[in-house]
């Protein structure tokens, strides 16, 4: 053996020797460590419901995190269960405040997807019969929603902040082990979920009924836990914990002072009803455990606006409870220990291997699978995932789209499941506009719009309208793709139509005229993605004009009707009553034809279009619209009326009409707040600038011949649609003041 060699093998095997006492230091450190944890109680939190109040649970846990204090395991109701849902995957007290302070609640708490997901279809719908709410119609019953929101972008968010933890199946395999507790409506006793979807049961027992619509699991439909569980101290108990924190954030009962409307004796009933379980609960506690009651007054279970506010009250109750809490501190090694292990679990990084979609309606799944733009072999991102099924909820036929990560033969896929509306299958929706002048033009309609939604396979859908008021109408029409992508479709449609127009003579008001017609018509068209459609199609049709007001010995017209027409619109609007960025468009071609059955011919071309930019709260419209008539023998009938609110607005509503009419506007508004109430309103302030006419020949046009005119405007985006007070301005002087309601004229 070299000398070399026997200098190596003494160094070799001091250098073993100190391996192996290292390897037995940290195996003896490891097991002390072990045992130190088995030593100290385990500690069990349950987190109490209560809205927004339940932000304080986030107060206690920055307080248990400072003094180093594990938790074991959580049990949580309604905003407790989402509170210690997400602590219990890893989210620290720090992320938690910061997520709930940078959410935006009035979005997450609503159903309406971003506009950019909407069926095409489903913008008009938007656009014509505003009001937010939907009945359905079985015969002769109406049947309501099981909730005012149905909870889809909640679902949404909950399935994000969840993504990493979609492989667990047992809540006890959760880096802290999870309870999330419910209410069974239909049994009326409690039930507590340990498995399955961890953000379809937060989802459900947060589901405060008459507000959220319940959530089936299984054979149960379940709501809010807070009905019959909302402080689960005995599930905490049959956890097998040693100390129990308890955090009661409940609403605490009016004083007899404050009692003084329906409103807020309801609300103590209901708070009265819940106490009771809670102080049953609350009496089981012994006498090692804690009960922290942040000091919330009267801070509302609605007012997520302020949820934030709700964060220190809950820290301050906790420090009131440091001395018994210190006696759970652990010190700094057995603390990093403990945080490592609840340190969040991500999921395998992988690429889809399959994407399915299962449905419970008619409609072929080719139909489904062509709104989505993922296929196998994709990345597994959250955002994808979220706005494909944004896609399939912007079809407007279910109540809800949800997605989960399935694993299958060793390959991870997306399967979204979608539950049809249940009070279809046939849907209501509603309308309202009114315009008044204060000076004796007014209009006011009332209109319903009755669609039947997913009538075969290829998704037909017949939709019929009923419009009261000024102008009536009656409108339907059978609307039947061609193919399972629905981009062709064939649509006959009958039309029933009254309205008012002005007759002229040498510029001067001569008469009003009551219009009426009937039309009978088939359209063939195709869609162009979710942002337009385009039409051609035949009409054939009669109606009459009768003198309303005028000169009674001016002549009536009866006018027969038909042609051909083609048809492009567009509409990437963000917002279709106070938009911040997008484009509408609208342009029509008819042709009036004696041999399609019409009186004259002629042709007319109408196109409108608007655009719109925003910066802050400030937003800017430039609008466009121009019709015209070729050879110019076109009947009163055809004309053109300008005048209204955003039309000229300094003249009354369709106060000059014409065979030509020409308008440019620039519309500017800025949002300044928000009215207070039980819902809040978006509230802006605005200036328009127009200018337009109308001509008898298009000879006539000229820049001379322009009428400037302007308006004034505060704007609510209201329940019922956007409601305008405005004046308008001519310049000679004419000045108007309007109550408008509804979307404004484009």
């Amino acid at each position: 053996m070299s000398i070399a060699w026997c200098r190596l093998v003494p160094a070799v095997v001091v250098l073993l020797s100190l391996v192996a006492e290292a390897t037995v230091a940290q195996e003896a450190a490891a097991t002390d460590r072990a045992e130190s944890a088995a030593a100290r109680p385990r500690v069990g939190l349950v987190l109490g419901g209560g809205g927004a109040r339940g932000a304080a649970h986030i107060g206690v846990l920055k307080e248990l995190e400072r003094l180093q204090i594990p938790v074991d395991a959580i049990a949580g109701t309604s905003m407790g269960a989402i509170v210690g849902g997400l602590y219990s995957i890893g989210m620290s007290a720090d992320e938690l405040e910061e997520l709930v302070g940078s959410l935006d609640w009035a979005v997450a708490l609503s159903d309406r997807p971003n506009r950019e997901y909407l069926d095409f279809r489903r913008k008009q719908d938007d656009s014509e019969v505003p009001i937010d709410f939907e009945l359905g119609l079985r015969g002769t019953e109406l049947v309501l929603p099981q909730g005012a929101i149905q909870g889809q972008k909640l679902d949404m968010l909950l399935r994000e902040l969840t993504l990493g933890v979609s492989h667990i199946e047992s809540f006890d395999d959760l880096p802290i082990p999870f309870r999330a507790v419910a209410s069974d409506i239909e049994r009326g006793e409690i039930w507590v979920m340990d498995k399955g979807d961890l953000a379809q049961s937060i989802r459900a027992s947060m589901s405060v009924p008459g507000v959220f619509s319940p959530v089936r699991i299984d054979d149960r439909l379940l709501v809010d836990g807070g009905l019959v569980g909302n402080l689960a101290v005995h599930v905490m108990q049959e956890m097998g914990v040693d100390i129990i924190i308890a955090v009661d954030v409940e609403f605490p009962l009016y004083l007899i002072d404050e009692l003084d409307s329906v409103l807020t004796i309801s609300e103590q009933m209901l708070t009265i009803l819940i106490r009771k379980e809670t102080l049953r609960q609350i009496e089981r506690l012994g006498d090692e455990d804690i009960l922290i009651r942040p000091e919330l007054g009267t801070f509302a279970s609605t007012n997520f606006d302020g949820i934030v506010e709700a964060i220190e009250p809950g820290v301050i109750a906790a420090r009131n409870q440091e001395d018994k809490l210190r006696a759970l501190a652990v010190d700094d090694v057995a603390w990093r220990a403990y945080l490592a292990q609840r340190s969040r679990p991500v999921a395998p990084a992988s690429t889809l291997a399959f994407v399915r979609v299962v449905h419970d309606d008619r409609l072929l799944s080719q139909v489904l699978m062509s709104r989505l733009t993922i296929a196998a072999g994709d990345p597994v991102d959250h955002a994808v995932l979220a706005q494909n099924a944004d896609r399939l909820y912007g079809l407007g036929l279910y109540e809800k789209v949800s997605y989960e990560l399935v694993e299958e033969d060793g390959g991870v896929g997306v399967v979204y499941r979608t539950r049809s509306k249940s009070w279809g299958p046939n849907f209501l929706q509603f309308g309202v506009s009114l315009e008044d002048d204060f000076e004796g033009s007014t209009a006011f309609n009332l209109e319903a719009r009755m669609t039947r939604a997913g009538i075969n396979r290829l998704g037909a859908e017949w939709r019929t309208d009923l419009r009261l008021g000024t102008d009536p109408k009656l409108f339907s029409e059978f609307y039947q793709p061609l193919s399972f992508d629905s981009r062709l479709f064939i649509a006959p449609h009958v039309n029933i139509e009254q309205t008012n127009l002005n007759a002229f003579a040498n510029d001067a008001t001569i008469a009003r005229l009551r219009l009426s017609g009937a039309e009978a018509g088939i359209d063939l068209g195709r869609e162009l993605g979710r942002i337009g459609e385009f039409r051609i199609g035949v009409f054939r049709g009669l109606g009459e004009a009768r003198v309303r007001v005028g000169d009674p010995a001016l002549p009536n017209v009866d006018f027969d009707t038909g042609g051909a027409f083609a048809r492009l619109r567009f509409d990437t609007l963000d917002n279709t009553r106070f938009p911040r960025s997008g484009l509408r468009s609208d342009i029509k071609w008819t042709l009036s034809r004696p041999g399609l059955g019409a009186d004259l011919d002629f042709d007319t071309i109408e196109g409108e279009a608007s655009q719109t930019w925003s910066r802050g709260k400030n937003s800017l419209q430039l609008g466009l619209s121009y019709a015209t008539t070729l050879e110019s023998e076109s009947g009163v009938q055809d004309f053109f009326p300008m005048g209204g609110f955003l039309r000229l607005s300094g003249l009354e509503r369709g106060e000059i009409a014409g065979p030509h009419a020409g308008l440019a506007k620039l519309v500017y508004y800025r949002r300044i707040g928000d009215t207070t109430g039980i819902m809040d309103t978006p509230v802006y302030l605005g200036v328009s600038a127009e200018v337009g006419n109308v001509w008898r020949t298009r000879s006539d046009m000229s820049f001379d011949s322009l009428i400037l005119n302007g308006s004034l405007f505060a704007g609510f985006d209201t329940f019922i649609g956007p409601v305008y007070i405005a004046a308008g301005f001519a310049e000679h002087g004419q000045t108007n003041f309007y109550l408008f309601i509804g979307a404004p004229p484009r």
